[in-house]
């Protein structure tokens, strides 16, 4: 049951992310249906009675339906169709994973309710940086569009839906909104990994791979935000610290994840 709604899902985003953009209202219910049995999906394979099944494939899963209910709301209000034609099918991708990388179930009894909390904000965290990294490969497209030699309309999939997009000034204010309260939702996590550490994961904290990324991105997405509020930084500059603490924060978790589990055949630790 659970194979197929993440195949259905899947399926129903792809069809969305191809869709003409004039189908508004299909695009939209579409969407929406193929959230709710990705939602589905997911809760039931990775929330059970006493564990939790977490992996790199059940995190980045989660993480991308967490980030198309975001883009879901926010086009609601902004023209954001070329953030819809780079997000559904990488979520449609994304959808798949879980049945074929289960990951590791990770017993709940004797741990503290923090880790479920951890856990939750972590990827709300991912999430929200995740649709940051989306705006800044869209801002970067949108800005090299209006310095090309030529006017003409675009004749592409991608570059039509560009042209929809709401002006560069209006996309620069919508990614440092989205870049501030992920920057706030990383601190968090941070900050409880670092403090409750012991109660969290059963162990005083290390200094491995995962923690280093994860305070190396906190800290790049940290001096974006202070270059702006002080020197004014934007453009080029907040597009390469976006997708530069993007990669890092990616590689904090998921990436090590995919090495261990994949590469390796090593469980959760």
């Amino acid at each position: 049951m659970q194979m197929t709604l993440f195949i259905l899902a899947s399926l129903l985003y792809l069809a969305c992310a191809f869709m003409p953009s004039e189908r508004v209202t299909v695009i939209a219910g579409g969407t929406a249906l193929a959230w709710l049995l990705h939602g589905a999906a997911l809760a039931a394979d990775m929330i059970a009675p006493g564990s939790l099944r977490l992996g790199f494939a059940t995190v980045l899963s989660a993480t991308l339906w967490v980030s198309v209910g975001a883009y879901w709301l926010e086009n609601r209000n902004f023209a954001l169709d070329g953030l819809r034609v780079l997000m559904l099918p990488v979520a449609a991708v994304a959808t798949l994973l879980p049945p074929l990388f289960p990951g590791s179930v990770v017993p709940m009894e004797g741990k503290s309710p923090l880790f479920a909390w951890h856990v939750t904000i972590a990827i709300l965290a991912y999430s929200t940086l995740t649709i940051a990294a989306f705006h800044a490969v869209l801002m970067a497209l949108q800005e090299s569009r209006l310095h090309a030699r030529t006017s003409a309309p675009g004749s592409t999939w991608l570059a039509a839906a560009i042209e929809r997009l709401p002006a560069l000034l209006t996309m620069e204010k919508l990614l440092f909104r989205l870049i501030a309260f992920g920057f706030f939702l990383l601190t968090l996590t941070v900050a409880s990994g670092i403090l409750f550490s012991e109660q969290i994961f059963g162990k005083p904290l290390t200094w491995d791979h995962k923690t280093v990324f994860t305070l190396l991105s906190w800290l790049l997405f940290g001096v974006l935000l202070a270059g702006r509020r002080w020197r004014g930084w934007r453009g080029k500059t907040a597009l390469s610290f976006t997708l530069t603490g993007f990669a890092t924060l990616f590689l904090a978790y998921v990436g090590s994840r995919f090495v261990l589990e994949v590469v390796l055949h090593r469980g959760l630790a």
